[in-house]
């Protein structure tokens, strides 16, 4: 039987999984794929270094670029990470005419257009799959499987380890610091969490996504971005009230011929199947002008989850499958782009939650600096405040102050932030969220 000989670069969490995969399910593969997948080499940080599965010490280097270049390898699979040497990687595999696979969301995001076209010169295919989403064949869904269709929007919760925080602080009654504490005693989060927990993480995979959807190409600094590092454990238990879940949210969609794009911890009502989602799980809600909804959903975080994409994807560069989609279907970008809507004129419903002194005035003073900005309110909930005498003379108890808006512009609301900053009877910090209706 014929063999595809593969070079990995990165043997950490997710490429201990692919190799895994490749080695115990060796036959199963062979059966799938038509040939022999043969890891023939691995590029390590460090060859001594214990690591999560046994491979031969002439198998590693510490040179990745012995890998790309080395003429016995067909397929290189990018594992590592980053950016810059990630990119450096990646751009030698292709000169030097070698398949490359990768779960690098990063790469792809800042440098996908330019990494695709240096493929198609050098009559090569990259594969991504992993990128978003884990074990959710989402590229794979919007590239082939909708392309009878004109996506019109896409709402999706692309980041597993945020949506595991969600899940635990609402159903374990958590705060949000053993909730990460938790998710990187498991492994879905890192020792620094920022890329996912301040949203960045999902930002890059909605930028792919959009490029794909839309043929638009942005990266993160093109649209609002926010975190669920700012959220306590009372706004998921408000939200719930009021009827909705909170979930870290990246949305893309078709407002007048223009793109609206943001992804921030939004509520959603608890009805919709994507508030739903629970645990490290990813959904994607899609709507086309044909299908209408449909929805895709797996594992988002976690080794395994990736590797199966990776694999995957190995497998289809194996049959011929990618590089007909690669080459042929033009699968990035294969229309032309669609224009931002400028951030200031998204509009949307919003959510309020403030600590407040509990004395007279602070909901006019409140209501006051809102409507100044045309910000018109649908309700208000004040939590009763204790009676007691344990108050200072002259002090007020502090209680929470929940407001929701009619729909307004996210210009208006960052006007009226700016003004909510200088009340007195407001303590910081407060907290603006979305609503998608």
């Amino acid at each position: 039987m014929d063999a595809l000989r593969i070079g990995i670069v990165g043997l950490g969490t997710v490429g201990s999984g692919v190799a895994h995969i490749l080695r115990d399910h060796a036959e199963r593969n062979a059966l799938r794929a038509g040939k022999q997948l043969i890891i023939h080499r691995v590029a390590v940080r460090d060859i001594n270094k214990p690591r999560g599965v046994d491979l031969p010490q002439s198998m590693l280097t510490e040179d990745p670029l012995s890998i790309t270049t080395d003429p016995d390898i067909d397929v290189v699979v990018e594992l590592m990470g980053g950016v810059d040497l990630a990119s450096k990687v990646v751009r030698s595999a292709l000169a030097n005419r070698k398949h490359v696979v990768t779960a690098n969301k990063a790469l792809i995001c800042q440098y996908g257009p330019e990494l695709f076209q240096l493929a198609r010169e050098n009559d090569r295919t990259i594969c991504f799959e992993a990128a978003v989403a884990g074990g959710c064949p989402i590229i794979a869904a919007i590239g082939q499987a909708m392309a009878g269709n004109q996506i019109t929007s896409l709402q999706a919760i692309i980041n597993g380890t945020s949506n595991f925080i969600l899940t635990q602080m609402f159903h374990q009654n958590v705060s949000y610091d053993d909730a990460v504490r938790e998710a990187q005693e498991i492994g879905y989060a890192e020792a620094d969490p920022a890329m996912d927990v301040e949203g960045t993480d999902a930002a890059q995979k909605l930028g792919i996504l959009t490029q794909l959807a839309f043929g638009t190409s942005v990266t993160p600094d093109h649209f609002p971005v926010q975190g669920i590092n700012t959220l306590a454990l009372d706004d998921l238990k408000y939200a719930d009230e009021l009827g909705y879940a909170i979930k870290l949210l990246a949305t893309a969609k078709l407002v007048e011929g223009r793109l609206e794009l943001h992804t921030q911890p939004t509520l959603i009502r608890h009805q919709r199947p994507i508030a739903q989602v629970d645990g490290p799980y990813n959904m994607i809600e899609l709507t086309g002008d044909a299908v209408g909804k449909a929805w895709f959903s797996a594992m988002g975080a976690g080794q395994m989850a990736t590797a199966s994409a990776v694999v995957a994807d190995i497998i289809d560069l194996a049959i011929g499958r990618a590089q007909l989609t690669f080459q042929k279907l033009d699968l990035w970008g294969g229309h032309p782009p669609v224009s931002l809507q400028p951030a200031e004129e998204i509009e949307r419903r919003y959510y309020f939650r403030f600590t407040v002194e509990d004395r007279p005035h602070v909901i006019a003073d409140i209501a006051d600096v809102l409507g100044r900005n045309e910000i018109s309110l649908a309700s208000i909930i004040q939590k009763e405040a204790p009676e007691t005498d344990e108050l200072a003379a002259g002090a007020y108890p502090i209680v929470p102050l929940m407001f929701m808006t009619h729909r307004t512009r996210e210009g208006l609301i960052r006007k009226a932030a700016e003004e909510l900053k200088n009340l007195s009877c407001v303590t910081t910090p407060w907290v603006c969220l979305p609503v998608a209706d």
